[in-house]
């Protein structure tokens, strides 16, 4: 039969993963189904790719997206890594009405940070959590004592003439062909900037490569913790879940 759980769909600039969520444990129920995410990534092109994704889920339950962009109120505000054409689309109207189920909405890094808090790296942290997420572009999840600051765009800020993804997310490094410890000092100098802003308690460093964390948090200094995450790309897929309508 199939599961009355939750789906989880984890919108990247590179690719899109899914599955049916555990929200008491944090685990995926199934095997993630993954695929590329389409070039341009308009929302025509994406909502054809999630339609495939979810006919392989093996679920029934509300379905939570994330997007790699400023969301208010399920809105779309911003693409960085996504086509401009989303931007003032109403995305949960969108998914809910192509999907026929209830949808939400939420910021990419805001799903992983808050799959992190309550179920990996940041549980019964108190005071400012920053997690930080490498892949396409840098996304971010601002906590203060647990809560959401939603949408905090961090890897944006201005860093080395121009946006801090662009020198420092793990895109750098595979373009540029960096070294680990080259691209550890570049984290470094991200990192640095960050908290001479926020002065966080905990830095988490999460997306794919935070399973390869032992290859480059090794070379990133700075005065504030750094773990990496604890569901590594699995994150953003239980945070999806967490923001699915309640039946």
């Amino acid at each position: 039969m199939p599961l009355a759980s939750p789906v989880g769909i984890d919108i990247g600039g590179t690719g899109i993963k899914a599955g049916p969520v555990d929200l008491a444990q944090g685990t995926l129920l199934a095997e993630r189904e993954r695929v590329d995410t389409p070039r341009p990534a308009t929302p025509e092109a994406i909502l054809e790719s999630v339609r495939g994704v979810v006919e392989r889920i093996d679920a029934t339950g509300t379905i939570g997206i994330t997007l790699p962009a400023v969301v208010l109120h399920g809105v779309v505000k911003t693409a960085s890594n996504i086509d401009p054409e989303w931007i003032g689309t109403d995305a949960i109207d969108l998914f809910s009405s192509a999907l026929g189920r209830p949808c939400g909405v939420v910021n990419d890094a805001d799903a992983a940070g808050m799959a992190e808090l309550r179920f990996g790296a940041g549980m019964g942290q108190a005071g400012t959590v920053i997690l930080v997420t490498l892949g396409t572009g840098i996304g971010s999840g601002l906590f203060v004592d647990g809560v959401l600051v939603p949408n905090a765009e961090l890897g944006h800020l201005h860093l080395h003439h121009g946006d801090a993804e662009k020198w420092a997310a793990e895109s750098a490094r595979e373009r540029e062909d960096l070294s680990w410890k080259d691209w550890g000092q570049r984290i470094s100098q991200y990192l640095e900037l960050v908290e001479s802003l926020l002065w966080p308690d905990l830095f988490i460093i999460g997306g794919g490569v935070s399973r390869r964390a032992d290859k480059f948090l090794p070379f990133v200094e700075c005065r504030t913790r750094v773990v990496p995450a604890a569901l590594h790309n699995d994150a953003g897929i239980v945070g999806a879940a967490m923001v699915a309508p309640t039946a």
